[in-house]
């Protein structure tokens, strides 16, 4: 069995609960990450909740919340058989704004590969978040 773990950070001016109310936004996630095609979510956004999503060019993914502390906080994961991929997405409040961190982890059979898609673009996802989060 192969894992898989990496991070990527950006800072903000932007605040923790401005960050949050697009976070529990999520068929609006589409407006700043533009590696979505679509995005469902009918649950309330809340462990257990689940979400599909359809990144562009793939096939759609079917994700669970299993942690979520508001204004601090989420975790979702996605199972593909034996391969579980857990991404972290975090706030710290900084003196400037916030530090907003997301973290993927990925392990079982092509963990080693499959975790490198996944995280790919985050840096992209990160800077078009800040864009959109301090435009509003």
């Amino acid at each position: 069995m192969t894992n898989y773990r990496t991070e990527y950070s950006i800072e903000t001016s932007a605040s923790p609960e401005a960050i949050w109310q697009l976070f529990v936004d999520v068929p609006n996630w589409k407006r700043w990450n533009a590696g979505i095609d679509r995005i469902e979510m009918t649950e309330p956004f809340a462990v257990g909740s689940e979400f599909e999503m359809q990144p562009t060019g793939g096939e759609p993914l079917r994700s669970r919340l299993i942690d979520v502390a508001p204004q601090r906080h989420f975790v979702d994961e996605t199972r593909l058989g034996d391969l579980v991929i857990t991404v972290a997405h975090r706030l710290e409040r900084i003196a400037s704004g916030t530090r907003v961190t997301y973290a993927v982890e990925a392990t079982g059979p092509g963990s080693d590969e499959v975790g490198p898609m996944v995280s790919g673009d985050f840096p992209d996802v990160l800077q078009a978040l800040r864009t959109y989060v301090e435009r509003a």
